[in-house]
C-alpha cells in the first residue's frame, strides 16, 4: 500500500512533480519502521530521527502529515505485521542546487509485507572497497542520497556475500551497507561510535541498552575471533556467520531472543 497526498493507493504510479528535489538531487530523508502486531515499533524515536535528519538538511518535516500517513496505513493493514517506509522530500525547487526559501516538503509512505521469519537471518559479510566518509554529514543521516550503500551491497554480492562490511577513510569499521554492527569479544559488546561515520539506527540504540554495549573505534583486525551481529529495523538482530569467506564465532541464541522480546515478538 502507498500513502500519498492524503490518499491510500493499493500500488502503482503516483503523480510526482518533475522539479521535486528528492527525485532530482536526493534532497530528503527517510525512515524504515517495523510494524509488529499492528503497532509501529519505537515510532516516536523514528519520527524524531526523521525530523533531525531533515533539520540537518535545512527543512522541517510536516509531522502532522507524516503521523496521518502512518495512522492511515496501519489502520488499513490486513496482516498483523508490516514494513513501513516514510519518505520526505524537500519538495519542488528552482533549477540548480540552492534550496527554495520556502520549501513545501512532500510525504510519501508505503507499507510492505513483513514476517518474523525475516528477523534474525544469519548473514555473510564481505569487506568492500568503497569507504564511508566520516567527515560527511550524510554518513550520519538516512538521506535519499543512498547510492553509496547500493554500490556497497552490489560489491559484497559480487563476492558471494549477503551484505558489505564497510570501513571509513581511516580504515576502521563503520558497519554494513544496511545495518549497524556489533562485536562481542572477551565478554564485552562493542559498537563503533557515530563519529566513525555511521547512521545511529533505532535498533542500534535498543541493542546498546539491552546488551550494555560500549562505543569505541573498531579496527578490522579486532574482528578476528569475535562474534558479530548486525541490527536494523527489519532484520532486528542478525548474527554474522562469515566474514570474507572465513567462519565467525557463533553468536549465543539469547541475543536474538532478547531482541525479539524487546520488540514484542
Amino acid at each position: 500500500m502507498i500513502w500519498f497526498d492524503g490518499t491510500i493507493r493499493p500500488d502503482g504510479p503516483i503523480p510526482l512533480d518533475p522539479g521535486d528535489r528528492g527525485l532530482l538531487l536526493g534532497d530528503g530523508v527517510f525512515e524504515t519502521v517495523g510494524v509488529f502486531h499492528r503497532k509501529p515499533f519505537a515510532l516516536a524515536d523514528h519520527l524524531e530521527s526523521l525530523a533531525a535528519g531533515a533539520a540537518a538538511l535545512g527543512f522541517a518535516v510536516p509531522m502532522a502529515m507524516v503521523e496521518q500517513a502512518v495512522a492511515d496505513l496501519v489502520a488499513a493493514m490486513a496482516a498483523p505485521h508490516g514494513a513501513l517506509r516514510i519518505t520526505v522530500s524537500r519538495g519542488v525547487g528552482q533549477r540548480g542546487l540552492a534550496p527554495p526559501a520556502d520549501p513545501k516538503p512532500v510525504v510519501l509512505a508505503g507499507l510492505s509485507p513483513w514476517t518474523p521469519a525475516m528477523a534474525g537471518v544469519p548473514v555473510r559479510l564481505a569487506t568492500v572497497a568503497i569507504r564511508r566518509n566520516e567527515s560527511s554529514p550524510l554518513s550520519r543521516l538516512k538521506s535519499l542520497a543512498y547510492l553509496d550503500n547500493v554500490l556497497m551491497l552490489a560489491q559484497a554480492r559480487d563476492k558471494g556475500a549477503d551484505d558489505a562490511l564497510v570501513l571509513n577513510t581511516q580504515g576502521r569499521v563503520t558497519g554494513s551497507a544496511m545495518a549497524n554492527l556489533f562485536m562481542i569479544k572477551n565478554g564485552t559488546v562493542v559498537t563503533p561510535p557515530v563519529s566513525e561515520g555511521l547512521r545511529p539506527g533505532i535498533m542500534r540504540t535498543v541493542a546498546i541498552r539491552l546488551f550494555d554495549a560500549i562505543e569505541r573505534p573498531i579496527d578490522p583486525e579486532d574482528l578476528d575471533g569475535a562474534a558479530l551481529f548486525l541490527t536494523n529495523s527489519l532484520r532486528l538482530l542478525s548474527p554474522v556467520m562469515e566474514l570474507d569467506g572465513r567462519a565467525m564465532t557463533p553468536l549465543a541464541p539469547d541475543y536474538a531472543a532478547k531482541t525479539l522480546a524487546a520488540c514484542g515478538l
